[in-house]
């Protein structure tokens, strides 16, 4: 069978026992405690915690997964064996509330062994004995299923069924909730296949497991008390790539000789087979033994190995709009990219390749996830975009380790900042570092390299100034300040009652019991006013909040002889500020749905500042925003707000949540959300303050777009009166302009092209009047030239030359004096500038244009180097450069 033909025929047989086939979830998780779905149940959790109503009792699908980051990460083994794998597809079937253990695992056996042929002699079954300690019973109803079934098929159960604790044979959600007993079926793929399930569970690769039977019968309470659930379900996953290996490697179960392996079917032979033809090179199927490569084939069929899992991983990411970035699950997929790039070098690739290999993949899967065809444009560029700009860098980077590797002996520890060094500046990320050093039979220090991490965490908090105000150690929370400041009625004379004033670094913070005012959080700016108290007003400059929930009202001015304690106070909020914000506010909410209906649905917040004069907007996109699009984009969100379409908040329990509102990963959302809805076509999750109508936004602008890290851009804008503030200016400008060149504004553009046209016609005459000196300068510098032995030496201060005339000057005397070492200097606008060539003749004397650049740079207190054949370098203007650059020895 074809590895499609596998997966159609699972699905069937479950619809054909009443389930209803579903589509795969996104790999884009609904938990944000997950970096991506990592395992079929995850999109039936609700159903199985009660939350939410199943609408089905039967469900069957195959999943989409990853498993790279965070708890579940087989990024590190990828390409080293037959089976580990980031993406990968899971197989399952479902009950909620309907069948149990006798039907799942009567179909189980039905499917694999009267539909798909698998030898029942080399199949065993795992049930739950608990061990010392563990929870719940012996599963005596499974084993008496499963041992009815061998005994059937003429086997003994004694052999076939083998027993497993907690460790292998229960499965728990977590610490607490719902959980129960699973059984597995193994196969045994020993030559003979006469192993008597000796090697169930032994961490053999001649018996793999090929389903899990997970059956949900009790709540674990917090106690270790194991209840009956009322309602048992049914959770079962299967790896569809295992499944398609086992039968494909065994030519349909005929022959078991050969090692089986994933990679070795037609789920990845169309991308192998392109692979090929791209890189010249052959895949062979070898495996290295202790996971380092004997020789080249070896390093050939691993890099054929991660890049064509990786592809996987990294295809459908971005087709559920997960692109490579800077944090959380977007890093995870830039670390899985740079390490498939990195193994690209093995196979001959200097140039972008991914791009080249996605074609074959999504015309292999699009059928059965379409969404990869819709999203093969976005699919194909991201990739590219991501590998070109990893290139820059990379080799530079490869070069840099290999020197560092080169000093040290087999068994050596590379030093932790080196590693950061490599991470910060060439983008390597840990992983690929700890790779490239286990290649090379060497550790890597991961303590000292967090020690750098954190430094420049550190640093990151330093620039970001910030008040934090400490908690106690005995806050639980209970004294969390109400926010009341949704409502309009309550932001001017609302009246609340003082709990403590809290003084910290010549800074006072008012706590009340409730408050209008908005705390600085989410990215938006918090709010400001004044406070009427025991007959004083005190302004309060800022909001913020700490980790016990409380308001810190911080006041401008620290006031005395007042008992705050029990003190009723009249809060007024700043409305034309607040009313300012919440325009802002609201108008990312708006760009952030002109920039999906227009980019992509791709695009992901990434951060955001709203202030009352401007906002901020940080997303996720491959490239830069091109100026037509900028264009669509303002115009779209200015057409809706002429709409004024109402906005609507509310309250809602998280797991209602409709699927078309916007939820943020890395956000901790609670039981219960707040839902911001503007006219049905822009819908978020926000905690943030709004405009009640979309028209009060006014107009909304542009102002900037611009790259903040690879992968992620932003825009700045403005809107409300900032907006006509903008705009006025521009104006203005447009007016001034248009005076000062005595034209018409619709002239300005033709009017400015005939400047610069003429402006380049002079420069291109003062250039060559430039050349023509320099050219008698480097006459002049050549006949003044040292002669020893077969070299020429120059070394003189040229007058008033930029640092590309003078790089000019000196290249022009090097070729014209050769073999030579030509060291020259200038100053201009209060700046020295230094170079220094050497010919190839002169490198091979033993002379260095770094060393020379570098001795001069020091004794005019600046800086400089380079390689041996040519440097440069700069240092401040006005010290005696005659007599520094005279001191300079070739000898």
């Amino acid at each position: 069978m074809k590895a499609r033909e596998i997966r159609q025929s699972f699905l069937d047989f479950f619809q054909s026992k009443e389930h209803q086939v579903v589509s795969s979830a996104s790999l884009l998780p609904e938990s944000p405690n997950l970096l991506f779905t990592n395992a079929g149940m995850n999109q039936f959790v609700p159903y199985f915690l009660g939350d939410q109503q199943a609408p089905y009792p039967r469900a069957a699908d195959t999943q989409k997964c990853i498993r790279a980051g965070g708890k579940h990460n087989d990024l590190e083994d990828v390409g080293f064996d037959t089976y580990h794998h980031t993406f990968f597809e899971m197989l399952g079937n479902w009950s909620f509330g309907d069948y149990f253990k006798k039907e799942a695992i009567e179909w189980g056996w039905e499917l694999l062994v009267d539909i798909w042929k698998f030898p029942p002699e080399r199949l065993y079954a795992t049930v739950y004995q608990p061990g010392e300690g563990d929870p719940a019973e012996f599963d005596e109803e499974a084993h008496a299923i499963w041992s009815g079934i061998f005994e059937k098929a003429g086997l003994d159960p004694a052999i076939h069924v083998v027993m497993g604790n907690k460790k292998d044979n229960f499965w728990m959600m977590g610490e607490t909730g719902p959980c129960g007993p699973c059984s597995e079926l193994h196969l045994d793929l020993t030559p003979d296949g006469k192993s008597e399930g000796k090697l169930v569970n032994a961490d053999s690769h001649h018996c793999i497991e090929i389903w899990n039977l997970v059956f949900i019968q009790f709540n674990a309470d917090r106690d270790g008390n194991f209840t009956p659930l009322s309602a048992k379900h049914v959770d079962t996953g299967m790896g569809f790539e295992r499944v398609a290996a086992v039968v494909q490697s065994t030519n349909g179960f005929t022959d078991f000789s050969k090692p089986v392996s994933n990679y070795d079917t037609d789920v990845f032979s169309p991308v192998f087979s392109k692979l090929e033809e791209l890189s010249g090179k052959t895949y062979a199927s070898t495996l290295p033994e202790d996971g380092k490569p004997a020789n080249e084939q070896e390093e050939v069929d691993v890099a054929f190995r991660v890049i064509g899992d990786h592809l996987r991983a990294l295809c459908f990411s971005i087709a559920d709009g997960i692109l490579p970035g800077n944090s959380d699950r977007n890093y995870v997929l830039r670390r899985i990219l740079r390490r498939g790039i990195r193994y690209g070098r093995t196979l001959g690739f200097s140039e972008p390749f991914f791009h080249q290999l996605a074609p074959s993949l999504i015309e292999q899967m699009k059928e059965t996830f379409p969404e990869l065809g819709e999203r093969s444009e976005l699919i194909e560029k991201t990739l590219r975009s991501e590998e070109e700009s990893f290139n820059k860098t990379l080799d530079r980077g490869i070069e840099l380790f290999s020197r560092e590797a080169d000093g040290l002996e087999n068994g050596a520890v590379l030093s932790g900042e080196f590693a950061f060094k490599l991470y910060d500046t060439y983008g390597f990320p840990l992983d690929l570092t700890q790779l490239m050093a286990r290649e090379r039979g060497l550790g890597v220090n991961e303590d000292a390299f967090g020690t750098e991490m954190e430094k420049q965490r550190q640093r990151a908090r330093e620039a970001h100034k910030s008040v934090d105000v400490l908690v106690s150690e005995d806050s639980d929370g209970a004294d969390a300040t109400e926010f009341v400041g949704y409502d309009p009625a309550n932001l001017q004379g609302f009246t609340a009652s003082c709990i403590d004033l809290v003084e910290q670094d010549d800074q006072a913070f008012l706590f009340l019991d409730k408050t209008p005012f908005y705390a600085e959080m989410g990215g938006q700016t918090g709010d400001s006013g004044s406070v009427f108290l025991a007959d004083q007003t005190l302004v309060i400059e800022n909001v913020l909040k700490d980790s016990s929930g409380r308001f810190l009202h911080q006041l401008k001015s620290k006031p005395e002889g007042i008992e705050f304690s029990g003190q009723q106070a009249i809060l007024t909020v700043d409305l034309e500020r607040r009313k300012s914000i919440q325009r802002h506010h609201t108008a990312t909410h708006v760009l952030h749905w002109a920039l999906r209906e227009v980019l992509g649905d791709h695009i992901r917040q990434a951060g955001s500042l709203v202030e009352p004069d401007r906002l901020r907007f940080d997303f996720s996109h491959f490239e830069g925003v091109k100026p037509e699009e900028l264009a669509e984009i303002e115009r779209i969100s200015n057409e809706k707000l002429l709409l004024n379409d109402d906005l609507e908040a509310y309250e809602i329990p998280f797991s209602e949540k409709p699927e078309d509102v916007i939820a943020f990963f890395g956000d901790k959302y609670g039981e219960t959300v707040r839902v911001v809805d503007l006219g049905g076509w822009s819908k978020e999750l926000c905690g943030g303050t709004h405009v009640s109508s979309a028209g009060e936004i006014g107009s909304l602008r542009i102002v900037s777009e611009s790259a903040i890290a690879a992968g992620t851009r932003r825009i700045e804008a403005v809107s409300g009166l900032s907006a006509y503030q903008w705009a006025d200016e521009r104006i203005t400008q447009v007016n001034e302009l248009t005076r000062q060149l005595a034209c018409k504004p619709d002239e300005l553009s033709s009017r400015i092209t005939q400047m610069q046209a003429k402006t380049k016609e002079l420069d291109k005459k003062l250039k060559s009047f430039e050349q023509k000196g320099q050219a008698g300068l480097a006459d002049k510098l050549i006949g003044e030239a040292e002669q020893a032995g077969d070299l020429r030496f120059v070394k003189a201060i040229a007058p008033d030359l930029s640092p590309n005339d003078l790089r000019s000057l000196a290249a022009q005397v090097n070729k014209r004096a050769a073999p030579s070492v030509v060291l020259l200097a200038s100053e201009a606008n209060g700046k020295c500038g230094m170079v220094c060539i050497c010919s190839d003749e002169a490198v091979e004397a033993g002379h260095q244009a770094g060393k020379y650049l570098g001795e001069l740079a020091e004794k005019l207190g600046g800086k400089g180097g380079g390689k041996p054949d040519f440097a440069m370098g700069g240092a401040p203007a006005g010290k005696d450069l005659g007599e520094a650059i005279q001191s300079i020895s070739f000898s």
